[in-house]
Protein backbone atom coordinates (compact mmCIF):
# COMPACT_ATOMS: atom_id res chain seq x y z
CA UNK A 1 0.00 0.00 0.00
CA UNK A 2 3.12 2.28 0.87
CA UNK A 3 4.29 1.79 -2.68
CA UNK A 4 0.63 3.10 -4.37
CA UNK A 5 0.57 6.07 -1.98
CA UNK A 6 3.79 6.44 -3.46
CA UNK A 7 3.29 6.09 -6.81
CA UNK A 8 0.58 8.39 -6.39
CA UNK A 9 2.19 11.14 -5.55
CA UNK A 10 4.39 10.89 -8.34
CA UNK A 11 1.59 10.75 -10.52
CA UNK A 12 -0.08 13.68 -9.10
CA UNK A 13 2.79 16.09 -8.73
CA UNK A 14 3.66 15.67 -12.59
CA UNK A 15 0.19 16.01 -13.85
CA UNK A 16 -0.03 19.14 -11.82
CA UNK A 17 3.15 20.49 -13.31
CA UNK A 18 2.05 19.58 -17.14
CA UNK A 19 -1.38 21.21 -16.49
CA UNK A 20 0.19 24.53 -14.79
CA UNK A 21 1.88 25.00 -18.09
CA UNK A 22 -1.32 26.47 -19.84
CA UNK A 23 -2.35 28.79 -16.39
CA UNK A 24 -5.30 30.29 -18.77
CA UNK A 25 -7.51 27.28 -18.79
CA UNK A 26 -7.87 27.54 -14.68
CA UNK A 27 -9.24 30.98 -15.54
CA UNK A 28 -11.90 29.53 -18.37
CA UNK A 29 -12.46 26.68 -16.02
CA UNK A 30 -13.70 29.05 -13.03
CA UNK A 31 -16.13 31.16 -16.14
CA UNK A 32 -17.36 27.96 -17.17
CA UNK A 33 -17.90 26.51 -13.68
CA UNK A 34 -19.92 29.84 -12.78
CA UNK A 35 -21.54 29.94 -15.59
CA UNK A 36 -22.88 26.14 -15.48
CA UNK A 37 -23.80 27.22 -11.52
CA UNK A 38 -25.57 29.87 -12.43
CA UNK A 39 -27.83 28.28 -15.32
CA UNK A 40 -28.46 25.52 -12.64
CA UNK A 41 -29.93 28.14 -9.75
CA UNK A 42 -31.98 29.80 -12.35
CA UNK A 43 -33.11 26.22 -13.82
CA UNK A 44 -34.62 25.78 -9.70
CA UNK A 45 -35.01 29.52 -8.99
CA UNK A 46 -38.04 28.52 -12.21
CA UNK A 47 -39.35 26.31 -10.13
CA UNK A 48 -39.30 27.96 -6.34
CA UNK A 49 -40.24 31.89 -7.78
CA UNK A 50 -43.95 31.15 -7.71
CA UNK A 51 -43.90 29.65 -3.94
CA UNK A 52 -43.75 26.10 -5.36
CA UNK A 53 -41.70 23.61 -3.88
CA UNK A 54 -40.93 19.94 -4.19
CA UNK A 55 -42.32 17.97 -1.42
CA UNK A 56 -40.23 17.81 1.30
CA UNK A 57 -37.78 20.08 -0.30
CA UNK A 58 -37.64 24.11 0.96
CA UNK A 59 -35.12 26.31 -1.58
CA UNK A 60 -32.50 25.49 0.80
CA UNK A 61 -32.52 22.01 0.87
CA UNK A 62 -32.48 21.59 -2.64
CA UNK A 63 -29.53 24.12 -3.23
CA UNK A 64 -27.43 21.50 -0.77
CA UNK A 65 -28.48 18.78 -3.99
CA UNK A 66 -27.51 21.32 -6.16
CA UNK A 67 -23.98 21.92 -4.25
CA UNK A 68 -23.74 18.02 -4.14
CA UNK A 69 -24.26 17.26 -7.83
CA UNK A 70 -21.58 20.61 -8.16
CA UNK A 71 -19.13 18.97 -6.28
CA UNK A 72 -19.66 15.65 -7.86
CA UNK A 73 -19.06 17.14 -11.48
CA UNK A 74 -15.70 18.83 -9.80
CA UNK A 75 -14.49 15.14 -8.93
CA UNK A 76 -15.39 13.89 -12.19
CA UNK A 77 -13.50 16.63 -14.30
CA UNK A 78 -10.48 16.44 -11.89
CA UNK A 79 -10.11 12.66 -11.45
CA UNK A 80 -12.55 10.37 -13.50
CA UNK A 81 -12.60 12.27 -16.92
CA UNK A 82 -8.76 12.83 -17.77
CA UNK A 83 -8.05 9.30 -16.74
CA UNK A 84 -11.12 7.14 -17.78
CA UNK A 85 -11.54 8.58 -20.72
CA UNK A 86 -8.10 8.16 -22.20
CA UNK A 87 -9.06 4.02 -21.56
CA UNK A 88 -10.36 4.50 -24.92
CA UNK A 89 -7.03 6.30 -26.63
CA UNK A 90 -4.88 3.32 -25.22
CA UNK A 91 -6.74 1.11 -26.62
CA UNK A 92 -7.30 2.59 -29.80
CA UNK A 93 -3.24 3.54 -30.22
CA UNK A 94 -2.36 0.36 -28.82
CA UNK A 95 -0.33 2.06 -25.96
CA UNK A 96 -2.47 0.06 -23.24
CA UNK A 97 -0.08 -2.87 -24.00
CA UNK A 98 2.34 -0.69 -21.84
CA UNK A 99 0.22 -0.14 -19.04
CA UNK A 100 -0.34 -4.02 -18.92
CA UNK A 101 3.56 -4.65 -18.59
CA UNK A 102 3.86 -1.65 -15.88
CA UNK A 103 4.56 -3.97 -12.50
CA UNK A 104 1.11 -1.86 -10.71
CA UNK A 105 -2.55 -3.18 -11.06
CA UNK A 106 -3.73 -2.03 -14.48
CA UNK A 107 -6.87 -0.32 -13.09
CA UNK A 108 -5.00 1.57 -10.50
CA UNK A 109 -3.19 3.29 -13.55
CA UNK A 110 -5.49 3.48 -15.67
CA UNK A 111 -7.53 5.44 -12.82
CA UNK A 112 -5.33 7.56 -11.23
CA UNK A 113 -2.26 8.21 -13.41
CA UNK A 114 -3.13 12.12 -13.92
CA UNK A 115 -5.63 14.67 -12.83
CA UNK A 116 -7.01 17.74 -13.56
CA UNK A 117 -6.46 21.07 -11.36
CA UNK A 118 -9.32 22.55 -14.09
CA UNK A 119 -12.02 20.30 -11.67
CA UNK A 120 -11.16 22.73 -8.82
CA UNK A 121 -14.10 25.46 -9.02
CA UNK A 122 -16.73 23.08 -9.54
CA UNK A 123 -15.34 21.89 -6.31
CA UNK A 124 -15.12 25.29 -4.55
CA UNK A 125 -18.32 26.73 -6.12
CA UNK A 126 -20.64 23.35 -4.47
CA UNK A 127 -18.58 23.68 -1.24
CA UNK A 128 -19.48 27.00 -1.23
CA UNK A 129 -23.43 26.19 -2.23
CA UNK A 130 -23.49 23.63 0.62
CA UNK A 131 -22.43 26.00 3.36
CA UNK A 132 -24.63 28.46 2.55
CA UNK A 133 -27.57 26.49 2.31
CA UNK A 134 -26.65 24.46 5.59
CA UNK A 135 -26.02 28.14 7.38
CA UNK A 136 -29.42 29.41 6.34
CA UNK A 137 -30.11 25.79 8.00
CA UNK A 138 -28.36 26.15 10.78
CA UNK A 139 -26.76 22.68 10.28
CA UNK A 140 -24.04 21.67 12.69
CA UNK A 141 -20.52 20.26 11.85
CA UNK A 142 -21.93 16.65 12.52
CA UNK A 143 -24.49 16.98 10.10
CA UNK A 144 -21.72 17.58 7.23
CA UNK A 145 -19.88 14.37 8.69
CA UNK A 146 -23.10 12.45 8.19
CA UNK A 147 -23.49 13.13 4.59
CA UNK A 148 -19.71 12.34 3.88
CA UNK A 149 -20.27 8.76 4.39
CA UNK A 150 -23.16 8.40 1.87
CA UNK A 151 -21.35 10.64 -0.30
CA UNK A 152 -17.77 8.79 -0.49
CA UNK A 153 -20.44 5.85 -1.23
CA UNK A 154 -21.54 8.19 -4.13
CA UNK A 155 -18.46 8.46 -5.42
CA UNK A 156 -17.54 5.07 -5.54
CA UNK A 157 -20.41 4.59 -7.56
CA UNK A 158 -19.88 7.03 -9.88
CA UNK A 159 -16.12 5.68 -11.00
CA UNK A 160 -17.56 2.16 -11.22
CA UNK A 161 -19.85 2.61 -13.53
CA UNK A 162 -17.74 5.28 -15.52
CA UNK A 163 -14.64 3.00 -15.38
CA UNK A 164 -17.18 -0.05 -16.88
CA UNK A 165 -17.91 1.63 -19.27
CA UNK A 166 -14.56 2.74 -20.33
CA UNK A 167 -13.43 -1.22 -20.22
CA UNK A 168 -16.18 -2.14 -23.16
CA UNK A 169 -13.85 0.05 -25.39
CA UNK A 170 -11.37 -3.12 -25.65
CA UNK A 171 -14.80 -4.02 -27.67
CA UNK A 172 -16.29 -1.35 -29.49
CA UNK A 173 -13.41 1.30 -29.58
CA UNK A 174 -15.39 4.51 -29.69
CA UNK A 175 -17.25 4.74 -26.56
CA UNK A 176 -17.25 8.40 -26.25
CA UNK A 177 -20.81 9.14 -27.14
CA UNK A 178 -21.61 6.14 -24.22
CA UNK A 179 -19.50 8.38 -21.96
CA UNK A 180 -21.50 11.70 -22.82
CA UNK A 181 -25.02 9.26 -22.50
CA UNK A 182 -23.81 8.49 -18.79
CA UNK A 183 -23.25 11.85 -18.22
CA UNK A 184 -26.03 13.20 -19.48
CA UNK A 185 -28.08 10.76 -17.07
CA UNK A 186 -26.27 12.24 -14.25
CA UNK A 187 -28.09 15.44 -14.91
CA UNK A 188 -30.63 14.25 -13.27
CA UNK A 189 -28.94 14.54 -9.60
CA UNK A 190 -28.85 18.50 -10.03
CA UNK A 191 -33.04 18.35 -8.23
CA UNK A 192 -34.17 15.90 -5.34
CA UNK A 193 -35.76 12.95 -6.65
CA UNK A 194 -38.95 14.12 -5.97
CA UNK A 195 -38.79 16.55 -8.45
CA UNK A 196 -39.64 13.57 -11.16
CA UNK A 197 -42.48 11.90 -11.32
CA UNK A 198 -42.83 7.97 -10.17
CA UNK A 199 -41.31 5.98 -13.19
CA UNK A 200 -38.53 8.30 -13.27
CA UNK A 201 -37.77 7.97 -9.69
CA UNK A 202 -37.05 4.41 -9.74
CA UNK A 203 -35.30 4.28 -13.13
CA UNK A 204 -32.93 6.77 -11.12
CA UNK A 205 -32.76 4.72 -8.31
CA UNK A 206 -32.76 1.23 -9.13
CA UNK A 207 -31.78 1.27 -12.62
CA UNK A 208 -29.02 4.46 -13.14
CA UNK A 209 -28.80 4.77 -9.20
CA UNK A 210 -28.46 9.08 -9.39
CA UNK A 211 -30.43 9.09 -6.00
CA UNK A 212 -27.46 7.65 -4.53
CA UNK A 213 -25.04 10.49 -5.59
CA UNK A 214 -26.67 13.39 -3.90
CA UNK A 215 -30.27 13.10 -3.36
CA UNK A 216 -29.15 10.01 -0.53
CA UNK A 217 -26.09 11.97 0.60
CA UNK A 218 -28.34 15.75 0.89
CA UNK A 219 -30.91 14.26 3.41
CA UNK A 220 -28.34 12.23 5.44
CA UNK A 221 -26.38 16.15 5.82
CA UNK A 222 -30.35 17.08 6.85
CA UNK A 223 -31.07 14.64 9.41
CA UNK A 224 -33.63 12.76 8.21
CA UNK A 225 -31.89 10.01 5.98
CA UNK A 226 -33.18 6.05 6.57
CA UNK A 227 -30.53 3.82 7.24
CA UNK A 228 -31.47 1.33 4.93
CA UNK A 229 -30.54 3.89 2.30
CA UNK A 230 -27.34 4.30 3.82
CA UNK A 231 -26.99 0.77 3.65
CA UNK A 232 -28.15 0.37 0.08
CA UNK A 233 -25.76 2.93 -0.99
CA UNK A 234 -22.66 0.64 0.86
CA UNK A 235 -23.85 -2.35 -0.31
CA UNK A 236 -24.72 -0.98 -3.77
CA UNK A 237 -20.96 0.84 -3.80
CA UNK A 238 -19.33 -2.11 -2.69
CA UNK A 239 -21.08 -4.49 -5.58
CA UNK A 240 -20.60 -1.97 -8.28
CA UNK A 241 -16.55 -1.74 -7.26
CA UNK A 242 -16.41 -5.50 -7.00
CA UNK A 243 -17.98 -5.90 -10.15
CA UNK A 244 -15.78 -3.18 -12.36
CA UNK A 245 -12.60 -4.89 -11.34
CA UNK A 246 -14.00 -8.46 -12.15
CA UNK A 247 -15.23 -6.65 -15.51
CA UNK A 248 -11.96 -4.98 -16.64
CA UNK A 249 -10.21 -8.31 -16.03
CA UNK A 250 -12.69 -10.63 -18.06
CA UNK A 251 -12.20 -7.44 -20.95
CA UNK A 252 -8.60 -7.83 -20.86
CA UNK A 253 -9.26 -11.85 -22.05
CA UNK A 254 -10.45 -10.19 -25.31
CA UNK A 255 -7.63 -7.30 -25.71
CA UNK A 256 -5.16 -8.74 -28.28
CA UNK A 257 -2.86 -6.10 -28.05
CA UNK A 258 -1.66 -3.77 -31.03
CA UNK A 259 1.02 -6.32 -32.36
CA UNK A 260 -1.61 -8.95 -32.77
Amino acid sequence: MQRYWKVLGIFWSTAIAAEMEYRINFVIAAFTSLGNLVGSLFGLFLFYRTGYTFTGWSWEAALIVLGIFTLLQGFSATFLAPNLNRIVRHVQEGTLDFVLLKPIRSQFWLSTHTLSPWGLPDLIFGSFLIWYAGQRLGLEISNYLLSAVPLLFGLVILYSLWFMLGATSIWFVKIYNVTEVLRGLLEAGRYPMVAYPTAYRFFFTFVVPVAFLTTVPAEAMLGRSQITWSIGAAVLALVLFSISTWFWRFALRFYTSASS
